[in-house]
């Protein structure tokens, strides 16, 4: 018996109906060439036999005296966790969004290992899907996404790869870096650890905090703590979910960031904030105040490996600025003002700061309790991923889409990966709170443009 951490068991206490705290993604492949015509029922059929996974997936919860422990499911059956549907006529990606979207909404069985794998047919240009969901308790987005990466080979001609429940990974350090705002709390945990360390940092942070608040003061660009406005996004969620997922080259970001000057993923910020402002236009819901994006950005300026050098910053989307390239240069002000308040402080001062600016909203996830402390409207988080194609016994990975997870009070969340030379969006929503969610894909595509035209790309 492992008893879980307290922050694994913090997503337990998350998940409401409403909130379900699951992880996923979803891969498309196209077929390999010499697939025949019952490809996809003996693929479903020998991914059956595999029915005795590895850890984490062979673990179900237990729990004595209100502890909650990992322990051996000496009961388990395939059958609950691994299904093989087929796509309605005519098999468009509206239509394996649709499903994605129904399969997300769904809580896991706490009874069993808590982890899906949908194998899905039917899809246009000979292709399939693999949609795989698995609690945040059991591992992270990042540490999930990798996993599914790993158990595929760059060998087109490699084959008896097994699913990833049977797949055991080579032992490497842990990346426990989530996308939620929930990550907070483990901060703020700490902050009560160690008192003697984080009592060294107060002088710091107070001399931070207070700069913050100043600086405010002059400049209405500048991102303090609490200032994220009211927006339809920031309402009581819904347990209906509404995933939408495109895929834009990386060339057309590299672009555009190098006519202005600023990084890819400035660029990325500036193209969700448009997207953003056009959907809260279309929907006559755009707060005078710019919206604040939650994104994880990486501080490590060598290419060293060791320790976590990954901070959480709040960016000025620029919601409120009709030009195009001057919502670029807010955003990228405000990125840069974030990284050399951090390239000041040590890392542990860097945490404590984060889990501050935060922990209130984490804290609210918890209760309920003071949902107009905001400090940020929406989640926007980048994942590098694979550099070159991958392939799961000959079919090659032409897609994979990260599916997150929307909170109570947050109900948008957009995470992208990389994969060769193109950014793979991820969207995920409350689908009675951000009605005609999908539209977005089409307001990214016009934030593209229109930056493009602002640099003379076109």
């Amino acid at each position: 018996m492992k008893p879980l951490s307290p922050l694994d068991q913090l997503f337990l206490w998350l998940e409401r109906r409403q909130q379900p705290m699951h992880v996923a993604g979803l891969q498309l492949f196209s077929f390999p060439e010499d697939a025949g015509p019952k490809y996809i029922s003996e693929l479903a059929q020998s991914m059956r036999e595999y029915n005795a996974p590895v850890g984490p997936f062979s673990q179900r919860l237990q729990s004595r005296l209100g502890q909650n422990f990992w322990v051996e499911d000496t009961q388990f059956d395939i059958e609950h966790h691994f299904c093989h549907s087929a796509l309605p006529k005519p098999g468009r990606i509206r239509e394996l969004l649709t499903l994605v979207s129904a399969e997300h909404s769904n809580l896991l069985d706490r009874e069993r290992p808590l982890w899906e794998v949908h194998l899905i047919e039917g899809i246009r240009g000979r292709r399939f899907a693999l949609y795989s969901k698995v609690h945040h308790s059991v591992m992270d987005g990042i540490s999930a996404m990798r996993l599914g990466t790993q158990a595929l080979s760059d060998d087109p001609n490699q084959r008896d790869l097994p699913p990833v429940w049977a797949y055991s990974p080579p032992k490497k350090e842990r990346l426990s870096l989530s996308a939620n705002p929930v990550v907070a709390l483990s901060g703020l945990a700490k902050l009560t650890g160690g008192l003697s360390r984080q009592i060294a940092t107060l002088p710091v942070l107070t001399r931070q905090l207070y700069q913050m608040s100043q600086k405010a003061r002059r400049d209405p660009d500048y991102v303090s703590i609490f200032q994220a406005p009211q927006s339809m996004i920031n309402q009581r969620i819904t347990g209906s979910r509404r995933f939408a997922a495109q895929s834009y080259a990386t060339e057309r970001f590299r672009a555009i960031g190098k006519a202005f000057g600023c990084t890819l993923n400035d660029v990325v910020l500036a193209v969700c904030g448009s997207a953003l402002r056009d959907y809260l236009i279309s929907q006559n819901a755009l707060p005078d105040k710019p919206l604040i994006a939650m994104v994880p950005v990486n501080l490590r300026q060598d290419d060293s490996t060791g320790g976590n050098q990954i901070a959480m910053i709040l960016a000025n989307l620029g919601t409120h600025i009709a030009d195009p390239a001057n919502r670029l240069r807010v955003i990228k002000a405000s990125v840069e003002d974030s990284k050399a308040r951090y390239k000041q402080m040590s890392p542990e001062e860097i945490l404590n700061l984060t889990a501050l600016m935060m922990a209130p909203t984490g804290l609210n996830l918890l209760t309920g309790l003071a949902p107009e402390w905001r400090a940020f409207n929406v989640i926007i988080s980048n994942v590098p991923g694979p550099t070159k194609p991958l392939y799961w016994n000959g079919a090659r990975l032409e897609g994979m889409y990260p599916v997150s997870i929307a909170l109570n009070q947050i109900a948008l969340n957009i995470t992208l990966t990389s994969y060769i030379d193109h950014l793979e969006f991820g969207l995920v929503a409350c689908r009675r709170t951000l009605p005609s969610m999908q539209r977005l894909l089409d307001y990214l595509e016009h934030g593209i443009r229109e930056l493009e035209i602002a640099a003379d790309l076109r």
